[in-house]
């Protein structure tokens, strides 16, 4: 009996034809644009409602004007961004050395961009300590708290947004 309840009041109407055309149609744009495919503005101009299709220019719009503003990053931003640019150079140099056999070359560049590493950590925390709302820029979550999983190694420092970090790339939609 209960059940039954349950039933009825999760009826829902069945789509008409054209709905269900439309349904699959806005389904497969949205598994377009998931895999980054372009899709042409007619397109959504076709399958959307006119109000849908207008909010969606408004939205455009402010992601334009949100893009120019995120070109102008803050110069204590560069300051960090720079540092860590110049550890993942040390890291690969490392890297490179290491495959050929020198290690002894390969421990160097390891131990510079351990320092860099650091300094690019300390320069977060005097970054985000005098002006918090630069936690905007960053592509994750910041925690400076004990067992947190921000540390003084190029893999878990935080990349900004306008980098092409694999957090980044994972994120975006």
């Amino acid at each position: 009996m209960r059940q039954e309840q349950i039933e009825k009041a999760n009826l829902r109407r069945k789509l008409t034809s054209k709905e269900s055309k439309r349904l699959a149609k806005l389904e497969s744009i949205a598994d377009k644009l998931k895999r980054r495919e372009n899709v042409q503005n007619r397109q959504l101009q076709t399958w959307l409602s006119d109000d849908e299709y207008a909010q969606l220019e408004y939205e455009w719009q402010e992601q334009l004007e949100l893009r120019i503003e995120l070109k102008e990053k803050p110069s204590d931003l560069k300051r960090y961004e720079e540092k860590l640019k110049q550890a993942t150079f040390n890291y690969n140099r490392a890297e490179g050395y290491s495959s050929k056999g020198k290690h002894d070359t390969a421990k160097t560049f390891y131990n510079n961009r351990e320092s860099l590493c650091e300094d690019a950590l300390e320069i977060l925390q005097e970054i985000l300590h005098s002006d918090s709302s630069l936690r905007v820029w960053f592509d994750g979550d910041i925690s400076f708290e004990v067992g947190g999983d921000l540390s003084a190694n190029i893999v878990s420092l935080p990349r900004l947004i306008t980098s092409r970090s694999n957090k980044k790339q994972r994120d975006d939609s």
